[in-house]
C-alpha cells in the first residue's frame, strides 16, 4: 500500500462524494448508503488509516488474513468477512468477525450456529446470493435463497441482517444492474415469505457503485478506489 493517510482520507471524500451523487440520482439520501472499507492483500495499516478517518469497521475476504491483523489494530474496530467461508474455518471466523456476509448453504449456517452457541453470542451474518447467476461467483442460487433463509432464520444464535451479491464481470452495466435488480427482489419476497425485516443489501464495489446505488444497495464495498492497487501478501 503506496499511500499515506492524506491521500486515502482524500480518496474517501472522492468515494463519498460519488455515493452522495449516486443517492441523488437515485431519489435517495445518501445516508442510505454505508461505505465499508476492504482492506484484503493491504497491510495493516490500511485498517488503521480507515479507523482513523472514523470507520467502525473493514471487509476482509479471508479468516486468516483478518485474523493475523486484528491483534495489531484498535481493539474496538470491527472486521466483517466478506469472502467465501470454508467449513474448517468456521470456528476461527465466529471469534474474529463480527458479521460474516457471505452465508451460502445450509451446512453452513448450521456450523455457525454451534460455534456461535459454543460462544455465547449472537452473530449478525448476510446470506449470499448468486443474483447474476454467474457461474464463477458464490451464493445460493435465487431459486434456492427462501430454503436458506428458511433454515437461517430457525437458527437462535444467528440474526439474519440481509442479503449480499457480487456482480458479474462484465463491460456492460446492464448486466451489473440486473444482478442488483434481482437481489432487491429477492430481498423483497423474503421478507413478505417469512414476514421479517431483511434491512441490509450489500451490492457493489469500486466498478460499479453507481449500479447498485440506483438499485438499492445499502452498502457497498471498496478496496481499490480507496486502498489502489493491492499488495497481494
Amino acid at each position: 500500500m503506496n499511500i499515506n493517510f492524506n491521500v486515502f482520507e482524500a480518496r474517501v471524500k472522492e468515494v463519498r462524494s460519488s455515493i452522495n451523487g449516486y443517492c441523488e440520482e437515485a431519489g435517495r439520501q445518501s445516508e442510505s448508503v454505508a461505505l465499508l472499507p476492504v482492506t484484503k492483500n493491504h497491510p495493516v495499516d490500511a485498517a488503521e488509516y480507515a479507523f482513523k478517518a472514523g470507520f467502525g469497521m473493514v471487509g476482509e475476504n479471508r479468516v486468516q488474513e483478518a485474523e493475523g491483523k486484528k491483534p495489531f489494530a484498535d481493539p474496538s474496530l470491527k472486521w466483517e468477512l466478506i469472502g467465501p467461508l470454508q467449513s474448517n474455518k468456521v470456528k476461527k471466523a465466529v471469534q474474529v468477525f463480527t458479521r460474516i456476509q457471505t452465508v451460502d448453504r445450509v451446512k453452513l449456517a448450521g456450523a455457525l450456529q454451534r460455534h456461535a452457541e459454543d460462544s455465547g453470542i449472537e452473530l449478525a451474518i448476510l446470506l449470499q446470493v448468486n443474483a447474476g447467476r454467474d457461474p464463477n461467483k458464490s451464493g445460493v442460487s435465487l431459486e434456492d435463497a427462501s430454503a436458506l433463509m428458511e433454515s437461517a432464520i430457525s437458527l437462535p444464535n444467528l440474526r439474519v441482517e440481509g442479503l449480499m451479491t457480487i456482480a458479474p464481470l462484465s463491460d456492460e452495466e446492464a448486466v451489473a444492474r440486473r444482478a442488483f435488480a434481482a437481489l432487491r427482489e429477492c430481498r423483497d419476497k423474503l421478507e413478505i415469505e417469512f414476514g421479517v425485516k431483511l434491512p441490509e443489501l450489500s451490492m457493489g464495489m469500486s466498478g460499479d457503485m453507481r449500479e447498485a446505488i440506483l438499485e438499492g444497495s445499502t452498502m457497498v464495498r471498496v478496496g481499490t478506489a480507496l486502498y489502489g492497487k493491492r499488495d497481494y501478501l
